[in-house]
């Protein structure tokens, strides 16, 4: 029996989260499917270890995928001027912007058959991070805030969730509350802002301003019971505890050699990948870090460039540096986008293309996936997922698949409405468990 509160887990995944945190091991065979997906049920989770971190590389703005990861090179219509370069995966290019991703292409699990009904920029970046369309009756959880939730805290301090350059609407708790929202970094260079206590104030006034706050809150609770304020509560509490944590040193990137700073790139989605590379090593769960600008309705093949640029020595110094240190095999790495582009070339917007989302392209690296692995395919135009079909909903059930968690396991909120971490019951997905070594 599940309890049916918005704020607790069920007894089962209680028994499961506490076996692993504190014996080592998994209660999955004794508790079955209830907790397993249907491929954890099927004997596949017994067979690889679950990733512990998610790093979720979002490229808002619907990035080409013809001009990057599926390109259409016997097409020139639909290709344009994009050149194809080898990569290490045998057989397989990309595009010309990409040459040092093309080196560590054979760490990936490539799906090209990934498809979307939704074609607007807000309600495709709100489904890929909360496996729900909007709906004006209730705000949604993200991913990253059902791997706060459902997984067992590793680092007691850090916040499990932390995004940088992300639209907090996408990133926020939704009806898990505050305390399960991204903390937000805007400039990576910077962490956490504000956690630290000023110079001019000693810390026996910072302990009595402390105790002052929490005489008012406590208050405020007296008279005002609920959950929401509780969440907010939480967080506040969260807030003092990192001010006094060693761990904050998991966001000062002056602690990394320059030539590293450098490799990353020094823009904010450089050092972003950098700060998330810190923040896994550091234990925190799952960690965002967005790239917009891949909106190419004019000048695509100009701004692809430019994205690319931005985009592929980071990617490919980010896989490099976790598999250096060991991260990779337990750090689930994803590059995402809300949907591709049209492979008409649109000569009317100075070569531009449009919002396309019947067929797209997603990368993931570690986490237990295949090695240099393509999955799926579009068809020869590169409009429609033509082999092995991919949803959103399913691809979101594959990363709770990857950290070990079970994608239809069912939360209440506080309407006692039923969601799920895969989307809905009638349209949820199904994890891709082939990509899987």
């Amino acid at each position: 029996m599940r309890y049916n509160s918005q704020d607790e887990i069920t007894r089962r995944q209680f028994l499961l989260q506490n076996a692993h945190a504190y014996l080592g091991v998994s209660l999955l065979p004794m508790l079955g499917g209830t907790i397993a997906s249907e491929a954890v049920a099927a004997g596949t989770e017994r067979n690889r270890k679950p990733a512990k971190s998610v790093i979720f590389l979002n490229m808002a703005g619907g990035m080409s995928h013809l001009d990057t990861f599926d390109l259409k090179l016997d097409n020139k219509e639909v290709s344009g001027p994009i050149e194809g370069i080898k990569t290490s995966i045998d057989g397989y290019f990309v595009s010309q912007y990409l040459p040092h991703t093309a080196k560590v292409m054979d760490r990936f699990s490539v799906i090209n058959s990934m498809n979307s009904k939704i074609g607007a920029h807000e309600q495709g970046q709100y489904l890929v991070h909360k496996s729900y369309v909007p709906r004006g009756t209730i705000v949604h959880p993200s991913i990253g805030s059902w791997v706060s939730r459902l997984s067992p805290r590793m680092n007691k301090t850090l916040p499990p969730y932390i995004a940088m350059n992300s639209n907090a609407k996408n990133t926020g708790g939704g009806w898990m509350g505050a305390s399960h929202s991204a903390a937000l970094i805007g400039d990576p260079q910077e962490g956490f802002e504000d956690v630290k206590r000023p110079k001019s104030v000693s810390e026996d006034d910072f302990q009595r301003r402390l105790k002052l706050a929490d005489m008012i809150n406590a208050k405020f609770h007296r008279e005002n019971p609920s959950k929401e304020a509780d969440s907010y509560y939480s967080v506040f509490e969260e807030a003092t505890k990192v001010m006094k944590s060693e761990d904050l040193e998991a966001f000062d990137l002056e602690k990394e050699p320059e030539q590293l700073r450098d490799a990353y790139g020094r823009s904010k989605f450089g050092q972003g990948c950098l700060l998330a590379r810190r923040l896994v090593e550091a234990d925190v769960r799952f960690v965002e870090v967005t790239l917009g600008g891949w909106d190419t309705h004019y000048d695509n093949f100009v701004s692809v460039e430019e994205q690319c640029l931005k985009l592929d020595q980071t990617l490919a110094t980010l896989i490099t540096d976790l598999e250096q240190r060991g991260l990779l095999d337990s750090t689930m790495v994803v590059l995402a986008t809300e949907f591709g582009r049209t492979p008409n070339i649109q000569k009317h917007n100075r070569d531009g293309r449009g919002h396309h989302p019947e067929a797209f392209t997603y990368l993931v690296a570690g986490g237990g996936v295949k090695r240099g692995f393509v999955y799926g395919s579009s068809d020869e135009q590169g409009k429609k997922a033509a082999d092995k079909p991919v949803t959103i909903f399913d691809f979101n059930s594959t990363i709770a698949y990857a950290l070990g968690l079970d994608h239809a396991e069912v939360l209440h909120s506080p309407s006692k409405r039923p969601f799920r971490m895969a989307g809905p019951d009638k349209e949820g997905g199904t994890p891709i468990t082939e990509i899987f070594a």
